[in-house]
């Protein structure tokens, strides 16, 4: 087979906010894989991307911008190779994610999907919690103010209020979980798997790890985790993910975040071989799949 030629899309830095640095090792480690593979890695900022076409017919990226990724929906409409897929991606927004994720019966927190210029307080009687978060439901978490923690359904209206003047349309509403906070990583379609409690690594990106406090080390299935997080991964049509869930003091674990190619920032030198791999996976059986159609000769079976 002829050597690949990739095209590898970096992530835009408003979109690592605090995990610039985190974000672009990932990215290095996972091309310096590939090229390990024997591929031609051709890398290109998000701002190019947005700016003008690129030619190769095998790309992987971690975008973000909404220009970035109609532009890959495109190039994937014409039967060009993504991964992950722009529209995994965008399946990743909070409310797709958040209904794609309920739809399909994965473990998840009771949510409320609104429209910040409305009363939320009807909602609010149809459910049973009071202590919530809010999430705006457009986008990924940019902003500190973009996830909030409210104790009551006045302090919602008020976020929502807030949101509303922002511009920001629609919120996610998720029922507060008590429980040990888990986060994780994972590459779909290999044994890779990591998880960790952020409150004993100090891992955070704004902060809002604190409002669970320090992991008890509830007992859970993690085998069990690995394969919701895998179910969910194909559902929201991603294969390299994280994200994080709330294990409560059954053991039961419900999935309360899950982003398209996060930092693996405790464990990138183990996951970028598995990542790189899954892509190079990918990109060779689609290239042996389109041999296979145009060597297939419909008249030979008869």
């Amino acid at each position: 087979m002829n050597e690949l030629i990739i095209a590898g899309i970096r992530r835009g830095n408003k979109y690592s906010p605090n995990h610039v640095g985190n974000d672009a090792a990932i990215f290095q480690l996972t091309a310096k894989a590939l090229r390990a593979y024997g591929c031609t890695v051709n890398e290109y900022s998000e701002a190019v991307l947005s700016e003008r076409d690129i030619e190769e017919s095998f790309i992987f990226g971690m975008v973000r911008d909404w220009t970035s990724i109609r532009k890959l929906q495109k190039y994937e409409s014409e039967g060009r190779i993504v991964v992950n897929s722009a529209y995994g991606i965008e399946n990743c927004t909070r409310e797709k994610m958040t209904r794609l994720l309920l739809e399909n019966n994965i473990p998840h927190p009771q949510s409320l999907i609104v429209q910040t210029n409305a009363d939320p307080l009807p909602a609010f009687e149809e459910v049973e919690f009071h202590t919530c978060w809010i999430k705006r439901g457009d986008f990924h978490a940019i902003h500190r103010e973009d996830v909030t923690y409210v104790r009551n359904r006045e302090e919602a209206q008020s976020i929502l209020e807030e949101y509303a003047i922002r511009g920001i349309e629609s919120a996610v509403i998720n029922e507060h979980l008590v429980g040990d906070l888990v986060k994780f990583y994972g590459v779909a379609g290999t044994d890779f798997f990591y998880w960790f409690y952020p409150s004993s690594q100090n891992h955070s990106k704004f902060g809002l790890e604190q409002i669970n406090g320090n992991a008890k080390g509830i007992p859970f299935d993690a085998e069990h985790l690995r394969d919701l997080c895998n179910q969910a991964a194909d559902v929201l049509n991603i294969h390299v993910y994280g994200g994080d869930c709330i294990v409560s003091e059954d053991g039961v674990a419900r999935i309360i975040d899950f982003n398209d190619w996060p930092s693996f920032a405790p464990c990138r030198e183990e996951a970028a071989p598995h990542i790189a791999k899954r892509i190079y996976t990918l990109m060779t059986e689609s290239c042996k799949n389109r041999q296979e159609s145009l060597t297939w000769n419909p008249l030979s079976n008869h």
